[in-house]
């Protein structure tokens, strides 16, 4: 797909914030039990003054739609089980997705486990998704990091890595848990939790002019 460069900054793997997602270790646990991806190509308008989660779209590259990024979203009950990507509720297809490293390496070592259901597998979850994106209304899909809401996502993302990082591993690999343990693990993912929701309070809700939004809001209370 061609897309305009003046109208549109292009996200591909070659963006430090998609590389963070190749080469985080963390985020295989974010694909591989939560189904979250994120795509090949992502489009962020530069033309609009929209906070920045309004103004990303997703293109299929099957049908050519631009997708609102927000139909991803929790709120929709969409942002998780896209094992095998994102769905195109326009034409039915796959938009293709970027794979983080580690969960590449442990799907090859585990390949003659599961390699063998793989089509079947993928045919089931497809037949699911069409319901799933019956009833999503962008209009009224809310933004998870305005206000105080990057609280509740931050948190929500601390709990499940204190789940998975102090409680999972350790217990699977055989290492002693205690109450030290599990405190300290509360610290730093409730600080990690809030620090991440913060973060993309801050990077979601970027507008492109902030100093003409200011100015223009000046004037109407002037």
């Amino acid at each position: 797909m061609e897309f305009n460069k003046e109208k549109y900054k292009i996200y591909t793997w070659k963006n430090w914030m998609v590389l963070h997602w190749i080469l985080n270790p963390g985020l295989a646990i974010n694909e591989l039990i939560l189904g979250q991806r994120i795509p090949k190509i992502s489009l962020e308008d530069k033309t609009s003054n929209k906070p920045r989660v309004e103004r990303t779209f997703v293109p299929c590259p099957h049908c050519e739609k631009l997708h609102d990024g927000r139909t991803w979203a929790t709120q929709n009950g969409t942002a998780f089980k896209n094992w095998f990507g994102l769905y195109c509720s326009n034409c039915g297809k796959i938009i293709p997705c970027i794979m983080n490293g580690f969960s590449f390496i442990i799907l090859a070592l585990t390949f003659p486990i599961w390699g063998w259901f793989r089509k079947i597998l993928k045919e089931n979850w497809l037949k699911k998704q069409p319901e799933r994106y019956e009833n999503i209304n962008i209009e009224l899909t809310p933004n998870p990091f305005d206000k105080k809401s990057w609280i509740k996502t931050g948190l929500s993302w601390g709990a499940f890595m204190f789940l998975t990082m102090s409680i999972g591993f350790p217990y699977f690999d055989g290492q002693e848990i205690t109450l030290k343990t599990l405190l300290l693990g509360i610290i730093i993912w409730t600080i990690g939790g809030l620090g991440f929701g913060y973060t993309m309070k801050i990077f979601m809700n970027k507008t492109m002019n902030k100093k003409g939004k200011n100015t223009a809001a000046n004037t109407v209370q002037n």
